[in-house]
């Protein structure tokens, strides 16, 4: 239910951005207030007391936000936090920015390398990626894994190339053993 929740408030969102065009500006409040939100675990606990009513809390989340931020997302804060659903907002911007991104084509990139890569290297990724998807510009996320023992792993949605030397290892111990297995059975 909460992809569901997520999406419907999220296409919302994207919506109303892309309509009245204020995808720039709507993606630049979503990304503060959800930090925002994030970092303040007493206002978290104050939105989920059973003891505090909807309606305070509806009360609570315009007088946080209605200064700072569009009457578009203060508005819909306010309508997850009436239908009961305040849990839901950090999927729901996470949703909404990683819409925003697709429509900007904007991919997310996670890369795994056996050791850190120099800038050289991270460009040459760069460079590759932006020739071989649509993505005209990337939202890079590098970590080290030494278990890899060397290449790399790059993971965009749900695309993954794997060039590990860890994989190419088990991939070849996996083919040998299935060629044992053979010279087994022909042997008995």
């Amino acid at each position: 239910m909460a992809k569901l929740v997520s999406g419907t408030y999220g296409e919302a969102l994207f919506e109303i951005a892309l309509e009245e065009q204020k995808m720039d500006s709507l993606q630049e409040e979503v990304a503060a207030v959800r930090a925002a939100l994030q970092g303040n675990q007493a206002l978290s606990k104050l939105m989920n007391h059973p003891k505090v009513s909807k309606d305070e809390k509806v009360a609570l989340i315009e007088d946080i936000f209605k200064e700072c931020v569009s009457g578009e997302l203060t508005g819909l804060m306010r309508m997850v936090v009436e239908k009961g659903h305040y849990n839901e907002l950090d999927g729901i911007f996470e949703y909404f920015l990683n819409r925003v991104k697709e429509h900007k084509n904007i991919g997310t990139a996670y890369v795994t390398s056996a050791m850190e890569l120099s800038d050289a290297q991270k460009a040459a990724v760069v460079k590759r990626l932006s020739e071989t998807t649509k993505y005209v510009e990337f939202d890079m996320h590098y970590q080290v894994d030494a278990a890899l023992i060397g290449g790399m792993v790059i993971q965009i949605g749900d695309r993954v190339v794997d060039s590990s030397i860890q994989t190419k290892l088990h991939d070849l111990t996996r083919e040998l053993t299935k060629i044992q297995l053979k010279v087994g059975e022909c042997a008995s």
